[in-house]
């Protein structure tokens, strides 16, 4: 029986009894460029939304005004808000932008928000672009522009997140943290040390989708070769309201920095993330949270383009096992 997964954001994963939603508003990040640490931005350790979705939201206040629910999206390179928020607290308009979702690319207006707190200093003038609160599922999303210079630790088995600088000192997490080194490209994380049947892959890592993404390369590559479940079809739909079809399935095995995920759910689709990124031409995956909710904790550092990750004495995902090599 396919599972129900509902509203999150790549910029945003909607998945009806099988659908999923991104949206990744465009920016102009440098792929190899690191932004400046700036030692200002932290907070304390905050309780994570939980609700029939699951997502990933965190009480936000923009001015003297809050708190509201955002989505964190680390795979959303700008923050945006709801066009029913912005009308309310009647932002002023920014200027047009051009919105990239899995669907495909479109114009957006955008509401400039003088300033925004969800840690201890506030991130301001934001130009954010205006999305539908009901494709959405939230009143706004935060992107990689309030997080380029920060640390987002994620604390599963607490239900906790907090927001501090990235440090240039080493962290862990606990007795058997592991650590994996990133690139950056529009603003994302990109994880190269990653295999699937013994053959490399990239991994976006995306906290805004509650599932997995795979690109159609990736499932050519293992089709055939006994790592894929059998084919369902669903619905992906993005938060701008477009769809778009893709196979659920599931994968055998895969490997990230010496951390084996077994029998994890995919939807294989050809979406336009992995253009946007040049990655439709070879081997790639959203890793969503489906993926990040087997380990007890997770830090994912910006500023130091590094992934580290606590694995549990046992699998906390349902469905997904974990294996250290």
């Amino acid at each position: 029986m396919l599972p129900r997964f509902v509203l999150l954001c790549v910029g945003a994963v909607t998945m009806f009894a099988g659908s999923t939603a991104a949206e990744t508003p465009t920016d102009h990040y440098s792929p190899d460029i690191s932004p400046p640490i700036d030692g200002l931005t932290q907070s304390e350790l905050m309780p994570i939304g939980s609700d029939a979705t699951d997502r990933m939201t965190i009480a936000v206040s923009l001015g003297q005004s809050g708190p509201y629910h955002f989505l964190v999206d680390t795979g959303a390179e700008r923050t945006s808000i709801s066009r029913q928020l912005a009308r309310q607290l009647q932002l002023k308009p920014g200027p047009s932008v051009r919105v990239h979702s899995i669907v495909g690319v479109g114009p957006a207006q955008t509401a400039v928000i003088p300033q925004l707190m969800f840690s201890s200093k506030p991130v301001r003038s934001i130009e954010a672009p205006l999305l539908e609160a009901a494709n959405m599922g939230a009143d706004g999303m935060l992107g990689v522009d309030s997080l380029k210079s920060q640390r987002v630790l994620f604390d599963f088995k607490a239900n906790t997140m907090s927001v501090t600088p990235s440090s240039r000192r080493a962290e862990s997490l606990g007795d058997g943290t592991i650590v994996v080194r990133a690139q950056r490209r529009r603003g994302r994380l990109i994880l190269t040390e990653a295999t699937a049947d013994n053959r490399p892959l990239t991994v976006v890592l995306d906290t805004g989708s509650q599932v997995t993404i795979g690109n159609l390369e990736l499932r050519r590559r293992l089709i055939g070769r006994k790592m894929l479940g059998t084919s369902q079809t669903v619905t992906l739909q993005s938060v701008t309201g477009q769809t778009i079809v893709g196979d659920y399935m599931i994968l055998k095995e895969l490997e990230i920095g010496g951390v084996t995920l077994a029998k994890l759910a995919i939807v294989f689709a050809d979406a336009h993330t992995f253009k946007q990124l040049g990655l439709d031409k070879k081997p790639a995956l959203l890793l969503g949270m489906n993926a990040m909710r087997a380990f007890d904790r997770m830090s994912i550092d910006f500023a130091n383009k590094k992934l580290r990750v606590l694995p549990p004495q046992e699998s906390r995902a349902e469905g997904v096992e974990l294996a250290s090599r």
